[in-house]
């Protein structure tokens, strides 16, 4: 037949002529690869189509040719492919599945040219399947419907065989579920039910069995290794042949969730010597980062993790608090056994060696929190609330905040035990105010710093005025500008001292009063300085003179407008003794004036140092036991006791002798806990009166309850406000007209204007 023929070209003519060609094509695709198209041969098979399919009705062949054309595949499958396959079973299946998926491609490409014309006009017309869409619908029905089942068996045999750590053609695995993919024609509705979903399951049978025997035979941290790289390997898995849609169904449902950590995790995590507790304790960080990390997998899979973590915490913390009183009371009991020797024997105190630990641990957790358990906000919390449980205890009769109160002042003052660096000094001040944040009193801490502040400022013990003012900018930086004001009123009031005392001088010059004794006065502002005892001082002629002639100086240099009234608990004397040799004495105001009186009789008693000082009982024999049963006895007593008694005599000690020259008579402190306390219940008693005011003047009517959660809200910054104490406090207004109840409903406050 010749295409140039101008004659109808009959169906069954064309057809045969068509036919030729595709046996030709088939022929290729089995193996034949002598055979070839040669463009002419193309075109006469394409111009064969165009002509039967646009010669005038009846002869227009396309609907027939259509027909035929998916006839054609239907044919090859059956009598070739189909046989094929099933004379193939597992991995042998799926290459030859491949192979014969590729040759339809090929099938299906060329037929689509030689019947081009169809695809143009034909199908456009009559809203069809496109040709391309015809081959595979072919494929899909005739052939994957048949081999799907057997080929996701082979497939499922080949992934168990790679989990087993066999080495396994994963190209292969690729393009057979390339194949489910392609066959859904855009929708991947085939590969998901037809492979996934049988995938999922066989995934978590596998992983079920696997973690029954590991969780018997394996310790939580080598568990968790092979949980660990199943994990990597499933991603590879996804990430080489399956769908990437098939990741998070795979370790969510398959592994993450389910079988290796969801169902063991609390076994994982309590194992009692390799759980989180025990890891925590034996210090492994890498093992615990790998547990954050797996347990970060499932939804809220770290919060057993965070709670061990807390109570570990916890613990630590009250292990240190349980030594800390373990340790102080047995140095208590040491020395009344040996007596005063053991207490000037030094050394770091049970408190100061808490507080480290506290701050070492600290320092522990943290880095376990930031490098083990990738800075969670979750752990974050849990640090916080351990801390917070043991840091507001009682620790050797004392509260915490006291004891940070006291190693500040350890580390600040001239003569601490603590002998740091600069650098290293201003990181631990650092750490200690950031420990600040777990206390709840921190009123508590601000009025002890601030006793021992002014202690340091006044007795001129402080080791560096930066380190004062960097821990006073630190404090202010974490709780405020309120919390440090009176601290830093403090730190001015020395700094002006320094800049009245040439003011000073220059007026005593101009008066005449100059060559009297030698005076540096330091002006407190009475709101900023912590309140000590007021006591009248019968002073020597020569310490009169001085301060009086200081007072008219402040009268005439504030006009009257100030008035001083002075504090002889603080401050420095100097005196010169001569003993066995010259000796300068370094004392308190009030040691002075006990001592003086020796200048002009040779024995003095009891009662008459308490007539010339007119210092109370209490004052004066803790005067008179550091002159004379300290370290430094600078008067003999008669009766030679170890206590003082209202019958001793006393005289200039003849004895007395020291290889210094110059010497600082401590007084004996006063233990002014009791006075701090009660200083901070006045002040919080009034913050918790100013905060109710403040919340009824905005809000004019409250229900009780509401008003304890409003007041607790606004000082817990500070302190932490017993509920017993705003209820009184909520009366004293009530009775001094600020508030009053409703007359309908007693629950409820309104606020008088």
């Amino acid at each position: 037949m010749s295409l140039h023929d101008r004659k109808p070209i009959e169906l069954e003519n064309g057809w045969r002529y068509m036919e030729d060609g595709i046996t030709k094509l088939k022929r290729i695709l089995e193996g034949n690869k002598s055979e070839a198209f040669t463009a002419e041969h193309y075109m006469m098979l394409y111009t064969t189509i165009y002509n039967m399919c646009t010669q005038k009705p009846p002869h227009d062949h396309s609907e027939q040719l259509y027909a035929r054309y998916k006839e054609a595949f239907e044919v090859y499958i059956r009598e070739a492919v189909l046989p094929s396959l099933r004379n193939h079973h597992d991995e042998h299946l799926l290459k030859q599945l491949k192979q014969r998926w590729d040759n339809h491609k090929i099938m299906v490409r060329w037929l689509s040219r030689f019947f081009n014309y169809l695809d143009r006009y034909y199908i456009q017309r009559h809203n069809l399947h496109p040709l391309n869409d015809v081959g595979l619908l072919v494929f899909r029905d005739n052939v994957y419907a048949e081999i799907k089942k057997a080929a996701r068996g082979a497939m499922l045999k080949l992934i168990e065989a790679e989990r087993e750590g066999e080495q396994i053609d994963r190209s292969l695995l690729k393009n057979v579920l390339g194949i489910y993919q392609e066959v859904g024609m855009g929708q991947m509705e085939c590969y998901e039910k037809d492979f996934e979903e049988h995938m999922l399951k066989d995934t978590a049978e596998y992983y079920r069995r696997k973690a029954a025997v590991w969780i018997q035979e394996d310790s939580s941290p080598d568990y968790l290794i092979k949980a660990e790289e199943c994990l990597k390997d499933e991603e590879e898995r996804v990430n080489s042949y399956l769908h990437v849609s098939t990741k998070p169904k795979l370790l969510k449902e398959a592994r993450a969730e389910t079988e290796l950590l969801k169902v063991h995790q609390m076994q994982l995590l309590e194992k009692e010597h390799s759980g989180c507790a025990a890891l925590l304790r034996d210090d492994k960080k890498g093992d615990l980062a790998r547990m954050y990390r797996l347990f970060n997998r499932p939804p809220k899979g770290l919060e057993p993790m965070a709670e061990i973590f807390r109570k570990h915490v916890e613990e630590e913390g009250m292990k240190l608090v349980r030594e800390a009183t373990e340790a102080a009371e047995a140095k208590k009991e040491k020395e009344k056994e040996a007596g005063k020797a053991a207490k000037e024997a030094g050394g770091s105190s049970p408190e100061n060696n808490f507080i480290r630990g506290v701050i070492a641990l600290h320092d522990k957790y943290m880095e376990y929190v930031q490098d083990s358990f990738g800075n969670s906000s979750l752990f974050h919390k849990a640090l916080k609330e351990a801390f917070e449980s043991f840091c507001n205890k009682q620790v050797a009769n004392a509260s915490v905040a006291e004891l940070m109160a006291s190693f500040c002042d350890n580390l600040l003052k001239k003569g601490g035990s603590e002998k740091l660096g600069d650098e290293d000094l201003e990181a631990v001040l650092d750490k200690v105010v950031k420990m600040l944040a777990y206390i709840s009193d921190k009123d508590l801490f601000s009025e002890f710093y601030r006793k021992k502040l002014a202690r340091r400022l006044l007795h001129s013990t402080s080791a560096s005025e930066d380190h004062e003012k960097g821990v006073l900018t630190r404090l202010k930086q974490q709780c405020g500008a309120q919390f440090t004001s009176k601290m830093e009123g403090m730190v001015n009031d020395l700094q002006m001292a320094k800049e009245r005392e040439k003011s000073f001088e220059e007026w005593r010059e101009r008066k005449g009063l100059a060559g009297g004794m030698e005076m540096n006065v330091t002006v407190l502002t009475t709101g900023f300085w912590p309140t000590y005892k007021q006591l009248e001082v019968g002073l020597p002629d020569v310490m009169m003179a001085g301060l009086e002639q200081y007072t008219q100086y402040f009268d005439e240099l504030n006009s009257k407008t100030r008035r001083l009234s002075w504090q002889f608990t603080n401050g420095t004397v100097h005196v010169k003794a001569t003993y066995d040799k010259s000796y300068e004495l370094i004392l308190m105001p009030l040691q002075a004036a006990v001592l003086l009186p020796f200048n002009d009789a040779e024995e003095l008693s009891y009662g008459e140092l308490r007539e010339l000082t007119k210092l109370p009982d209490e004052d004066l024999s803790r005067c008179l036991a550091s002159l004379t049963l300290s370290k430094y006895k600078l008067l003999s007593k008669d009766p030679a006791s170890k206590s003082i008694s209202q019958t001793d005599k006393f005289r200039v000690n003849p004895k007395f002798s020291d290889r210094m020259r110059r010497i600082r008579v401590p007084l004996p402190p006063v233990d002014d806990r009791r006075k701090v306390q009660e200083d901070v219940d006045k002040d919080r008693k009034h913050a918790i009166e100013a905060a109710i005011v403040r919340i009824m003047k905005s809000r004019k009517a409250l229900k009780h309850q509401q008003l304890l959660v409003e007041v607790v809200q606004q000082l817990q910054r500070m302190f932490t406000p017993d509920v017993k104490v705003i209820k009184r406090a909520i009366d004293s207004l009530i009775d001094r007209d600020y508030l009053e109840r409703d007359a309908n409903d007693q629950q409820l406050y309104k606020y008088l204007a």
